[in-house]
């Protein structure tokens, strides 16, 4: 069978990375956290306390910034590194939660992140998630998913992602983070959240990993026969 690209995008909190990586693992693919990378962005703006409003200044830190990811076969889970150091616990704080989508709504960050992430796709044999994988990065993706779920439903996971990361906070903190991102991931000017024409939904409200898994898994296969 031949290679596709998938793509899965939707809210916050609807298990895409989760799932994502999942599939490419049952279908030994590469999978590229795209969420991580503008996370990434956003730890290096907020330690070198980058002027969002100074094109220049943003301009400049994108160029000193390099994002990788590795295998951490301890774990078993890929792991976030920012000019080689692991970042993966860091960008997973509620700090870069609150910053990461005006962050990613900046159209300097999104082009060096596309860049990116448009030549990691070009072997093929990846699965990506994100906001704008399939409406911007990969328009012509084989396989292209929307995932969506109960905002509660939403707000109680990423709660438990944090408590899961020894990190306490309310859940009417963490609403009111969603109802921000959502807020600015679907009305920037430079990439909003869309759902693609050609894409399927995933409603993952009463769903296991498990179920979201295997579904994907089975989409992917009848295109990969058929590609």
């Amino acid at each position: 069978m031949k290679k596709i690209i998938i793509a899965i995008d939707g809210y916050s909190a609807c298990g895409k990375s989760s799932t994502a990586k999942r599939v490419a693992a049952a279908l030994n693919y590469a999978y590229v956290d795209t969420g991580a990378m503008y996370r990434s962005v956003t730890l290096y703006f907020i330690e070198h306390y980058i002027d969002l409003t100074n094109p220049k200044s943003v301009s400049k830190a994108l160029d000193e910034i390099s994002i990788t990811f590795h295998h951490n076969k301890s774990s078993n889970q890929n792991e976030t590194f920012l000019n080689g150091l692991n970042v993966e616990k860091k960008i997973r704080k509620m700090e870069i939660s609150q910053k990461v989508s005006e962050v990613a709504a900046i159209k300097a960050v999104r082009a060096a992140m596309v860049k990116q992430q448009q030549k990691m796709g070009k072997s093929k044999g990846i699965v990506m998630d994100g906001r704008d994988i399939g409406s911007v990065v990969f328009p012509d993706a084989e396989l292209k998913i929307f995932m969506n779920a109960d905002f509660d439903v939403r707000a109680e996971r990423r709660q438990k992602e944090f408590f899961d990361k020894d990190q306490l906070v309310d859940l009417d903190e963490v609403k009111e983070n969603l109802r921000s991102r959502d807020k600015i991931d679907t009305t920037r000017a430079e990439s909003p959240l869309v759902r693609p024409a050609d894409a399927v939904d995933v409603d993952t409200t009463h769903m296991f990993l498990e179920e979201q898994v295997d579904h994907i898994v089975q989409l992917a296969t009848g295109k990969m026969m058929n590609v």
